[in-house]
């Protein structure tokens, strides 16, 4: 059986259990299809699926510090993901390396070196073996015998992985699927990717499909190894690690293997972009394409804060704002959370009173209908009710200071769905980055109401509104919640994306040189959790990593 010369990643911290089966945890770091090829070791005695968490492969340099964090449980990956779209919210397509060559020539070992030379955590390796068509029984018979073509481009679903290609490329999520050489069949779970700025593709014949794969590449990479050594390196495989017998190896080499490579292989390098002879061991020409591929990263950068904080100013403001009334109520509150001599426990209490006020007023900008039910008297009553065949809502934290506002959604709708974001500022460029975000499954089918207790220059609320369009949820089923917003981060949200409906209780006109508000409400996040060291032991002020955005 062939599987080209895939290396599968065993994950080096155990395994989780996973919050909910239809919860999707993602943290921001090189993603590997490959890597869930087999079934995930880990299923718990009563059968529930484990989490597989892949390591990054990107190496630190010895002058900067590593970019992954381990504990015993989890991996953390310490670089985040910058924008991937403009100051306008569109999207800035991955770049894709196509890596091609034969059976064992050393493509993975290419792809993996490439990654750990771009030393960048938010790489997606996607491997062509995940494609392979489900069996059917008289297939499953012939595999059994060795007299089925894995190298035949009959033998792998095209249609799929063009489709799952195309859309990592455009920064959506996708569910690859996970196929078993066992069985032959896909498993029933999907390995989910998600947050890539380059895609890594290989496979023995990613260049076969010419006119709807190539399009999709931005590099083509082929990898030319000595049909000798290629060989080598199966019988060595095959036999050691899957426990084949000789005879059995040589006979599909000579039936299968070998033909497809001149028919189907070969000939896709004339579509090359760069010929790696040697594969792994040809350091200059690894050299060559990671510089390249570095080259087009720095050009696909954004650095659009400032722009943000500049932008639309003293404009009216946009139809999809929606402030809630300053009532006697709502302004008091106010007053108590904008002193900055309020204590804690006293800023924690009227914040969250505050915040169900928000999340009461946002609820009614969701579709309800008439409805009549009979009270306790026996006689009508003509009232009004959330349309549950229309609307199911899901509330999505910007962490830190988003999350606080969970208990308010969670007092108000039963049984809400959450999901959480986290997105720091990078202290160096002044750029959000993403670190870790975890969304229901299904959150395309949800009507979102994406939560950050303040949103100054609107920087950190178009990424998460991003990510959110990338995961195919509906702009015009989104609506951005905050206690307090700058005029320009209004006006930067709703200018980028236009269907949003944006709901706060107060909007402050200015932002000063630090980008913070004016007159605003200081850190929230600190304010609250009470983080503040510079309040406690009466230091300087000191830049915090979870500024307002």
């Amino acid at each position: 059986m062939n599987t080209s010369d895939e290396e599968y990643v065993e994950d080096e911290n155990g395994l989780e259990d996973w919050g909910s089966a239809d919860d999707c945890d993602v943290i921001v770091g090189t993603q590997d299809s490959a890597s869930a090829a087999k079934p995930p070791a880990g299923r718990s005695p009563g059968g529930r699926r484990t989490r597989v968490r892949t390591a990054s492969t990107s190496k630190a340099s010895p002058d900067t510090v590593d970019p992954v964090m381990r504990t015993t449980h989890r991996t953390i990956y310490t670089a985040g993901r910058p924008p991937w779209y403009d100051s306008l919210g569109q999207l800035k397509e991955a770049f894709v390396i196509g890596i091609c060559g034969g059976s064992a020539s050393g493509k993975t070992t290419v792809a993996r070196k490439i990654i750990e030379e771009l030393d960048v955590p938010w790489v997606v390796h996607l491997s062509m073996d995940s494609f392979y068509k489900n069996f059917t029984d008289a297939d499953r018979e012939v595999a059994a015998r060795n007299e089925f073509n894995f190298d035949h481009p009959d033998a792998f679903d095209f249609e799929l992985l063009t489709d799952t290609l195309k859309k990592l490329k455009m920064g959506k999520q996708v569910d690859v699927p996970i196929y078993n050489f066992n069985t032959h069949s896909r498993e029933t779970y999907k390995k989910q990717l998600y947050g890539a700025n380059v895609v890594i593709f290989e496979g023995i014949l990613a260049f076969q499909n010419y006119a709807d794969l190539l399009p999709l590449m931005d590099l083509k990479v082929f990898v030319d190894t000595d049909s000798d050594i290629r060989l080598a390196r199966r019988l060595r495989r095959d036999i050691s690690e899957r426990g084949r017998e000789l005879e059995g190896v040589l006979k599909q080499y000579n039936k299968f293997v070998k033909p497809a490579f001149e028919h189907y292989i070969a000939p896709s390098m004339a579509h090359a972009d760069i010929i790696v002879p040697r594969g792994g061991e040809n350091e200059i020409a690894l050299n060559l394409i990671v510089r390249h591929v570095n080259t087009q990263l720095q050009q696909r950068g954004f650095k659009h804060r400032s722009k943000l904080a500049c932008s639309h100013n003293g404009g009216s403001p946009p139809t999809s704002l929606h402030i809630l009334e300053n009532t006697p109520q709502v302004r008091g509150l106010h007053t108590f959370i904008r002193d900055k001599d309020l204590p804690r426990d006293q800023f924690i209490f009227y914040s969250e009173r505050l915040m169900r006020l928000l999340i009461e007023y946002a609820l009614s900008y969701l579709p309800f209908k008439d409805v009549v039910v009979d009270t306790p008297q026996g006689k009508p009553y003509e009232g009004r009710m959330m349309d549950t065949k229309k609307v199911s809502i899901c509330g999505v934290s910007i962490l830190r200071a988003g999350e606080t506002m969970e208990p308010a959604i969670s007092s108000v709708v039963k049984n809400v769905r959450l999901g959480k974001i986290l997105i720091q500022t990078n202290l160096d460029t002044g750029e959000p980055e993403l670190y870790y975000l975890r969304l229901p499954r299904n959150i395309k089918d949800y009507h979102v109401l994406l939560m950050d207790a303040t949103v100054a220059t609107g920087a950190a609320a178009m990424m998460a509104i991003r990510i959110l369009l990338d995961h195919d949820v509906s702009e015009d089923q989104i609506m951005l919640l905050s206690l307090l917003m700058a005029e320009s981060g209004v006006h930067s949200v709703a200018y980028a994306f236009p269907k949003v409906k944006i709901v706060t209780t107060a909007v402050d006109r200015i932002l000063n040189d630090q980008f913070h508000i004016v007159p605003g409400i200081g850190n929230f996040g600190d304010r609250f959790f009470g983080t503040d060291t510079d309040i406690i032991v009466g230091t300087a002020p000191t830049p915090s990593p979870l500024h307002e955005l």
